[in-house]
């Protein structure tokens, strides 16, 4: 199944985040506990941490880009071979978890 990593809701204060830093690449797979992004506000790093498992398929918001709470970040899936959506806002969000810090 294919799912977009969204922007963490809720953060306290917050509307968007920055992208620091990616830790995975497209075709890169994960594991739950991951760091698969970093992301900044004006105050404060986001550790965005994998879930549950899944494959890299696409990044759609790249270092330095500012993106709103819950918009999609990168596209994800259970295999490789699911083909791509033309939007990423119709997928299901894949749960993550983050730290602010």
């Amino acid at each position: 199944m294919l799912y977009q990593l969204a922007v963490p809701t809720p953060i306290e204060d917050v509307e968007e985040l920055r992208v620091l830093e990616w830790h995975v690449a497209p075709g890169h797979a994960f594991a739950p506990g991951d760091l698969v992004v970093e992301l900044e506000t004006h105050k404060a790093v986001v550790e965005v941490r994998a879930a549950r498992a899944g494959i890299v398929r696409s990044i759609l918001a790249p270092v330095g880009d500012w993106q709103r709470l819950g918009r999609p970040l990168a596209v994800v899936s259970d295999t490789v071979d699911e083909p791509l959506p033309d939007a990423a806002d119709t997928l299901a969000v894949m749960h993550v978890d983050f730290e602010v810090t």
